[in-house]
């Protein structure tokens, strides 16, 4: 069964826009789980404009289900995952002045760096996932670079579904597949939301995580937090 992680970036930035502790992040992720989500993440940045480095510290020992932190592997970044040790850390390219994730890593480009970065994490049994664009030979080098776990990046698979490109599912697909065979698990993640989900397990059901986030705090201005969560749940379950 794919599980559900709930990115809890958003519930910071409207924290930080006004200043304060108003909305709780720590609450916001405990009743997250308690309303069934299965995982917390969390994306620091440099510049804090969201999460906060104080942020990941707190909800450490809050977090009782999958505590999943991403990011770019900068040392700063490095610091905090190993001092704070998550179930699962995801390797992520992004600036430090991107206002969202944008690209995947290039696995085969970037192979020594991911390498080192992987045995890094595991030393300390992190389990760890490279975000990828969907691209079977992205897929394999993640394999090769020692990874547990890929994260497939799904912005143009939300973008073209919305367009009623059905055939966008095909790249993800294969690559899903390809990681699969190369022994790894498959997360996925980005603009993923309650019109494009279900189709999304339904052709690629080896995924065995979504992380979402901007989708789910938007549905739940108007639904509420406990009756989003449970209709991300039942998209998930009843795909």
């Amino acid at each position: 069964m794919t599980r559900l992680s709930v990115n809890i970036n958003k519930i910071a930035t409207l924290r930080n826009a006004r200043g304060g502790n108003r909305p709780d992040v720590e609450q916001a992720a405990q009743d997250c789980e308690r309303f069934g989500a299965e995982g917390i993440t969390v994306h620091p940045r440099p510049d804090e404009r969201h999460i906060r480095y104080s942020d990941v510290r707190a909800l450490r020992p809050l977090v009782r289900t999958e505590f999943n932190i991403e990011g770019n592997p900068i040392p700063s970044f490095v610091d905090l995952v190993l001092e704070v040790v998550p179930d699962q850390v995801t390797l992520v390219p992004d600036a430090h002045d991107a206002i969202t994730s944008n690209a995947g890593w290039d696995t085969l480009a970037h192979k020594d760096f991911l390498t080192d970065i992987c045995q890094t994490f595991k030393a300390k049994g992190i389990r760890t996932s490279i975000f990828i664009n969907p691209d079977p030979k992205m897929a394999e080098g993640a394999a090769l670079c020692g990874a547990d776990r890929v994260e497939l990046y799904t912005a143009e698979y939300a973008e073209r579904f919305a367009a009623g490109e059905r055939s966008i599912i095909l790249p993800y697909r294969e690559t899903a597949l390809a990681a699969d065979a190369a022994g790894l698990g498959v997360n996925a993640g980005h603009d993923l939301d309650l019109q494009n989900l279900a189709y999304f397990l339904r052709e690629i059901p080896v995924i065995a995580e979504v992380s979402i986030g901007h989708a789910l705090i938007c549905d739940a201005l108007y639904l509420g937090l406990e009756q989003t969560i449970a209709a991300y749940l039942k998209e998930i379950r009843n795909n």
